[in-house]
């Protein structure tokens, strides 16, 4: 992180949203609707568009097969991502609560590290959907 006070054109608020190329489109919709809790917002079903509310930010799920994907025609595969990983912040962050209700899910969560966020360090999981997209749960910064 830069402590450069440079004004900028630009001032980031937070995420807006991620996009996501599916195969199994409901898969993944029960994957962050039921397991991370992430309501569907809209859905354009003539163009392959899912979008979930996740806080204030979106994750848009769009079918490899509807038009939206088509542009360039690539579908995810494990040799070949678009995108590294996502982080979703928890703010009410109960390792044992949210390990629990991963495994009911049936999903691996991998060791809880302190990471470096947005809001500063603090405790964060990795975690994968359906498809193999790595996100990221991060709970508050260290002392907040």
């Amino acid at each position: 992180m830069s402590n450069d006070n440079t004004p900028s054109a630009l001032r980031i608020d937070g995420l807006d949203h991620v996009v996501l190329r599916t195969r199994d489109t409901d898969a993944m919709i029960r994957f962050y609707r039921d397991v991370l809790g992430c309501p569907v917002e809209r859905t354009v079903d003539e163009i392959g568009l899912h979008q979930l509310r996740a806080g204030a930010a979106l994750i848009d799920l769009i079918d490899v097969a509807g038009d939206l994907a088509r542009p360039d025609g690539e579908v995810p595969h494990e040799t070949s991502r678009n995108m590294d990983h996502f982080c979703l912040r928890v703010d009410d962050w109960d390792e044992a609560a949210i390990r629990t209700h991963l495994a009911v899910a049936g999903v691996s969560a991998g060791p809880t590290e302190r990471r470096y966020g947005a809001d500063g360090s603090g405790p964060s999981i990795y975690i994968q959907d359906p498809e193999g997209n790595t996100v990221e749960l991060k709970g508050p910064p260290d002392g907040a």
